[in-house]
Formats: structure tokens, sequence, C-alpha cells
């Protein structure tokens, strides 16, 4: 017995410890890549940087040579991030893949363009929400009252402060229905609690659109309103079919 024990307990350390050689290795791809694209990115910032200020009425300033460094990496971790999300989320799906069914393998495997294609569309609407309305809203509360000055360092923060948390936020469906699919959430909580978490994105859209006044937060609030009941929908269907699935289940074992 005691043999036994041992070579059961050796059996699951072996497999543990393989586990983990295969998420290390997992990991190391991922940031093979996300290594590569950041030096493709730097290599190409000026493109990058040109294409973003393309549009800008107003010339940015470097106060400083740090602030050519920190634009030059900051535009190459943006390549390099946005580039790796497909990848990172294949890793992760890979390394599940095992424990889970065919058919949860494929619905699964879905996910991954999804994630990569929500993310890219909450970068999209959150530049164009910076660049159209935030900024123009900022400047009118100048009205010439005094000479602006646009740094490198301060624009390109702001503007991520604002886009990230938003493209992070379009994420919200793939989220919610693989939390639903897993069992942790259902519909019903997610209609339940439905006012708090409009309370919560408006006050995310406060937070990254420090604006004096309530109005454009709550505007900019809408789409992300609008995401969460597309969410609700989602994690409906999400759930019936795992009913479903259960109750084919349950009367193939009734037979």
């Amino acid at each position: 017995m005691e043999e036994d024990t041992k070579i059961a307990d050796n059996e699951k350390e072996m497999d543990f410890v393989g586990h983990l050689s295969e998420l290390r290795n997992r990991l190391i791809v991922t940031a093979i890549l996300f290594v590569t694209l950041f030096i493709v990115g730097f290599i190409y910032v000026e493109e990058i940087y040109a294409f973003f200020v393309k549009d800008l009425e107003f010339k940015l300033t470097a106060i400083g040579p740090s602030e050519i460094i920190w634009i030059y990496f900051s535009m190459a971790g943006l390549i390099a991030i946005v580039g790796s999300i497909p990848i990172l989320t294949y890793q992760i799906w890979a390394f599940v893949k095992p424990g889970l069914t065919e058919r949860e393998q494929r619905a699964s495997l879905a996910y991954i363009p999804a994630t990569f294609l929500l993310f890219i569309i909450g970068l999209v609407f959150g530049y164009l929400m910076f660049t159209k309305s935030l900024i123009p809203f900022l400047l009118s509360l100048n009205n010439g009252m005094f000479e602006i000055m646009f740094t490198v360092d301060k624009y390109f923060k702001f503007l991520m402060q604002v886009t990230v948390p938003i493209a992070i936020l379009f994420e919200l469906p793939i989220i919610v229905m693989f939390l639903t699919s897993i069992g942790i959430i259902t519909p019903e909580f997610l209609e339940k609690n439905r006012r708090y978490a409009y309370f919560a994105l408006i006050v995310i859209s406060t937070i990254i659109t420090p604006a004096p006044d309530f109005i454009l937060p709550v505007i900019i609030s809408i789409p992300l309103i609008f995401i969460y009941e597309i969410s609700i929908r989602l994690a409906k269907r999400v759930y019936n079919k795992k009913l479903q699935k259960h109750e084919e289940v349950m009367n193939e074992e009734s037979l």
C-alpha cells in the first residue's frame, strides 16, 4: 500500500512538473513573439508616430531627450502588446485544451479571434473618441485664455490612459461568455446587478475622461453600457446551450 501511494504521489508530481514545463514553454514562445514585434515596432516607430499625429491641429513638443526615448519604447510596446494578444490567447487555449471536451475545444477556439477583434475595435473607438470628442472639448474650455503646449509625454500618456481601459472593457462579452460557460456567473446575476454595473461603467468613464462636467463621461459610458447589454444576451445563449447539453446528458444516462 505504501509503495502504491508513493508511486501515485510520484506520478502526480511528474504530471504537475510536466504541466509547469509546458506552461513555461508556451510563455517563452509568447515572449519571443513579443520581443520580435517590439523590435519591429522600434524600427518603424517614425511611421507609427506619424500615423498618430497626422490629424492633429497642434504640434507636440519634447522637453527633453528622455521623452524621445519614452515615445520609442511606448510605440514599440503598443505594437508588441496588440500583436501578441492572439498568440497569448492561443497559448492559453492550447494549455487548457486537454481538459476540454471536443465540443468545448471548438467553442472556446472561437474566443481567440474574437478577443483580438474586440480589443482592436476598443482601441479604435477609444482613439476616435479621444481625438474627435475629448481633446476638442477640453480645448474649447481654453477659449483663448492660455497658450497651450502639448508635450509628447503628456499627450501620449493621456491617450493611452483613455484608449487602453476602453479596449479592455470591450473584452467584456468574451469574459462574460467564458465565466458563464464555467458556471461562475449566470445571466440572471448580470440582470440583477445591472444598475450597479451601469454605475461602475459611468465611474470608469469619469476616471478616463477628466472633464469638468458629468455630460461627457455619461456620453462615453453609453457604448460601454451597450456592450454590457450585449454581454447579457451572449451569456443567455451560452447558458441555454449549457442547460440543453446537461439535459441531453441526463437523458442519455436515464436510458
